[in-house]
């Protein structure tokens, strides 16, 4: 029954989404800063002489909640924020209406077929095979990153759960030029290596961390 009223469209589901919003996150998150591990903070120093940049954010989750780029957003910033939960997408529609919010499965070839499993309507934890605890299933069509981005931005944030790798590969660096980026790299990851030195041919330094989200700068020089 409960599932049912939290049903994607339902009265009881916009109730569901201003209640994590206004009560259950804002009043505990309303701080000086959101990221998991100060991650903003550092970015806000970076950019000090960039107040109105823009952003890409993979893997957004939450638009407030352990959150890279909301304080630039408060700041002024404005950006492209992209999950494949599509309950993650309908929050960032009410809580940030100047960013442009989608709902996509990101991968390096558009139009494969994949089954994805959640743990909840509400969950950052997800996978492309099933495993225990992770109940929901939703069948979606890949995207390429190019299919939503087209202009040149500031920073890039991705946090695609195992996926990154395979997106950053994606990306075409010379047209986007980010001057920042940032990329979730748990210690397990088998990618860890190829990251760093596919970031390096890319132009790319890695100038800190923070526990597990690693910032890359763009080599002016080269």
């Amino acid at each position: 029954m409960i599932k049912e009223k939290l049903s994607q469209g339902t009265y009881f589901y916009k109730l569901y989404l201003y209640y994590q919003l206004l009560f259950r996150y804002k009043l505990f998150y309303s701080r000086n800063n959101y990221s998991q591990f100060d991650e903003d903070l550092f970015l806000i120093e970076f950019f000090k002489n960039n107040r109105k940049g823009t952003f890409v954010d993979l893997g957004a989750f939450h638009p407030m909640r352990y959150n890279n780029t909301y304080l630039l957003y408060k700041k002024g910033w404005r950006g492209i924020n992209i999950d494949l939960n599509q309950t993650s997408i309908d929050m960032f529609n009410i809580a940030r209406k100047n960013d442009i919010n989608r709902c996509a499965l990101l991968s390096d070839v558009r139009g494969l077929k994949k089954t994805v499993y959640f743990e909840h309507n509400f969950s950052a934890v997800n996978s492309m095979t099933h495993k225990k605890g992770l109940e929901i299933k939703r069948e979606m069509e890949t995207e390429i990153f190019d299919d939503i981005v087209t202009d040149k931005f500031d920073f890039l944030n991705i946090d695609l759960e195992g996926q990154d790798y395979k997106v950053l590969k994606s990306i075409n660096f010379e047209k986007y030029k980010p001057r920042l980026i940032c990329i979730e790299i748990l210690e397990k990851s088998e990618d860890k290596n190829e990251i760093f030195n596919f970031m390096e041919k890319k132009n790319y330094k890695f100038i800190k961390t923070c526990n597990v989200s690693y910032f890359f700068e763009k080599n002016e020089s080269n």
